[in-house]
């Protein structure tokens, strides 16, 4: 990596850990059934009115969130071209990604990025090959939102909460969103089923036999590393491993009851089934078949990991479902770039 690219990367994390909001994203995604939304996020509280102290009913436009100030990148880069969210969020995926994607430039009035030779504009953030950037209308934006380092502390929902949040879960059912998946397709180089089950291999886990893109191989080993150091003097740790049913991973197929794909569609994300939920929510869809109201259930009544396992999996690159409005505390999910657009430091980028 070029030394000013490295400089800006390292301003822009320190940048976006003082000056962003901390708010927590909506996600989902695992081998279960499915009519939620991966990847929606909330809106900074200028544009959607939403509690940061709770987690926060998604934004009806996911790209709305603020990334860092234009501060947060050196002048030079600044008077290169008109600077913003599309500069940041671009400059972002290439230092999560620098073995697939090469340097962010602005060219034909946009900024773009080439992943394996082919470039990709921001497009209004729908992450557009060049082809298609004139049908920004037709997708959504792709969700790139600040991930909280740390659970906020619980508040119970207020009656508006919840109608914001009842006024959300009927505009979703209503409108399921579509994204483009052009952009992801191209860095995971899996634009369908066979492609994708050619990329991925066998790794054991904790374990566990699980199907995952070749390229978190290390990551994720990685991860499996720490957590079984963390293990040998932590009682809650090693009960959480016994406690593992199964770990699932690639799973090649849309979100259900939408047109965007999973990222075990990937083989980018895993679930860590338990062999018994003990009574607690693991996964908003399943608390809503018998409590309509699923988001007044509180983390004391939720089955977390223990911190040192999300912790873990957060230092490879790996986001934790449970820190999402549509919570999925079994969910972890490869997405360097958010954990870096939001100023969190990463052990082993590459």
């Amino acid at each position: 990596m070029m030394p000013f690219f490295r400089f800006a990367v390292m301003r822009l994390i320190l940048g976006a850990a003082l000056s962003v909001l901390l708010v927590l994203p909506l996600y989902g995604g695992a081998r279960k059934e499915r009519s939620g939304d991966e990847g929606a996020l909330s809106a900074r509280q200028a544009v959607e009115p939403e509690q940061r102290e709770t987690p926060a009913p998604e934004a009806a436009d996911p790209a709305v969130q603020e990334a860092p100030g234009l501060a947060a990148l050196p002048s030079q880069a600044r008077a290169e071209a008109p600077a913003g969210r599309a500069e940041i969020v671009m400059k972002t995926l290439a230092a999560a990604y620098p073995d697939r994607t090469g340097q962010a430039e602005f060219r034909n009035g946009d900024w773009a990025l080439p992943v394996y030779g082919e470039w990709f504009y921001y497009a209004e953030g729908r992450l557009l090959p060049e082809n298609l950037r004139d049908q920004v209308n037709e997708y959504d934006p792709q969700p790139f939102y600040t991930y909280t380092a740390e659970l906020p502390p619980w508040k119970e929902p207020s009656e508006e909460d919840s109608a914001r949040m009842r006024e959300m879960m009927e505009r979703r059912g209503r409108r399921p969103a579509k994204r483009s998946q052009h952009f992801y397709d191209a860095l995971w180089r899996a634009h369908n089923r066979d492609e994708s089950w050619e990329r991925v291999k066998q790794i054991r886990f904790l374990g566990h036999t699980v199907m995952v893109h070749y390229s978190i191989l290390e990551e994720l080993s990685l991860v499996e590393e720490r957590i079984l150091e963390e293990a040998k003097t932590n009682a809650q740790v090693r009960q959480w491993i016994n406690g593992i049913n199964s770990v699932d991973g690639w799973n090649w197929r849309n979100i259900a009851a939408t047109v965007s794909r999973s990222f075990h569609s990937y083989g980018a994300a895993i679930d860590c089934l338990p062999k018994s939920q003990g009574g607690l929510e693991t996964y908003w869809q399943w608390t809503a078949r018998t409590i309509t109201e699923w988001w007044t259930v509180p983390y004391s009544r939720r089955l977390h990991p223990p911190q040192e396992v999300i912790k873990a999996f957060e230092s490879f690159g790996f986001l934790w479902g449970g820190k999402w409005t549509t919570y999925d505390t079994m969910h972890f999910e490869y997405r360097p770039e958010i954990l870096l657009y939001s100023g969190i430091p990463q052990a082993n980028l590459r």
